[in-house]
């Protein structure tokens, strides 16, 4: 189905039963591997030892689930030490307690190393979200246990739906309150000033590379983009023979380097549609905004290669055009930015 459906949402389909399958796959595995562990005497007396103490089973569930980087391993532990008898249900509850705080660590942790403040917004809310829940159901762990196992017998079971049941439950007190939290957040974690970079795409959007239609509409605009960034370009090259201004040099090399990021994230953003949702009309425009990118590109490296070299060297010795000179020189560029628009 994924490899020969014409349509979107056929493929989406088969990319989503793939996912399961896998995902069923892995769980399988897992739980092979960790079957030997759970007759290890080791294992059994840690276990034995902690789950007199709900704080401290709960706890090392965390970080068992922080260095195993899966809470669903911890969770299919806890499972099989419960039915084996070797931790009480009360204390198999608080290994999955520990399991959901511990799934929220290690992305905690690789958004602290991040230089955008933003992006430690979710990891930070996901973990002060299993802080909470983590307490709550610690305060009423006792209780919990005994409705758990009253309404649920098997023992493995009970353990699954308590895992379940502990994480509906925060999505139901959190939901209405999402707004409140999600501006706590934003102050604690505010967006970072940002220079405006004019190489920074406007119209690139991810969201929507599985329209192909829509997301070729978006990278011919952002090419224009480059049409009228190499215009400014020219222009400054212009009125730098035109009025003898040496400031404005800088400037266009800074646009050349402006119009290689573009480039860069058109190229990249066009090469994340996939090939076989492209029909022949769709491949000949990519071909087509392609090629006028790097017709663009090509023309800004001539400009600062050889126009604004010439244009420097003819300000630092001094020269200047003689009146027919300049008229013939300024005729020229009206000619090139004419053709500019055109091609545009």
């Amino acid at each position: 189905m994924f490899r020969r459906a014409a349509n979107a949402m056929p493929r989406d389909l088969a990319q989503v039963l793939i996912g399961l399958g896998l995902m069923l796959m892995s769980l399988h595995r897992l739980i092979d591997l960790i079957t030997p562990y759970e007759d290890a005497p080791d294992l059994r007396m840690l276990m034995g030892a902690v789950s007199t103490t709900p704080l401290v089973a709960m706890l090392v569930a965390a970080v068992m689930t922080w260095i195993a980087h899966s809470s669903v391993a911890v969770v299919l532990l806890a499972m099989s030490l419960a039915v084996k008898g070797v931790v009480p249900p009360e204390a198999a509850f608080a290994l999955v307690v520990g399991a959901n705080v511990g799934s929220a660590l290690n992305p905690v942790l690789e958004a602290s190393s991040a230089s955008d403040p933003t992006s430690r917004r979710m990891p930070f809310g996901n973990l002060l979200n299993r802080l909470f829940g983590a307490a709550l159901a610690l305060l009423f762990l006792e209780q919990v246990s005994v409705v758990m196992v009253w309404y649920q017998p098997d023992t493995a079971r009970a353990v699954a739906d308590f895992h379940t049941a502990f994480n509906l439950i925060l999505a139901v007190l959190f939901l209405p309150i999402l707004g409140p939290y999600a501006r706590m957040l934003t102050k604690l974690f505010p967006d970072r000033p940002l220079a405006a970079d004019p190489g920074q795409p406007l119209y690139l959007d991810a969201g929507v590379v599985r329209t192909p239609i829509v997301a070729l509409g978006n990278a011919a605009r952002e090419a224009l983009r480059l049409a009228d960034f190499l215009e400014t370009m020219l222009r400054c090259v212009r009125l730098a023979l035109e009025k003898d201004s040496p400031d404005r040099i800088p400037e266009a090399r800074r646009i050349d380097e402006v119009m290689d990021r573009l480039n860069g994230a058109i190229q990249a953003y066009l090469m994340t549609l996939d090939p076989d949702a492209l029909d022949e009309h769709d491949r000949r425009r990519m071909d087509e905004i392609l090629a006028f990118a790097s017709n663009m590109i090509h023309a800004g490296d001539v400009i600062d290669n050889s126009m604004i070299s010439v244009a420097a060297n003819r300000l630092k010795r001094g020269l200047a055009f003689s009146t027919s000179g300049r008229s013939d020189v300024m005729e020229v560029f009206d000619r090139i930015e004419a053709n500019l628009r055109t091609a545009a």
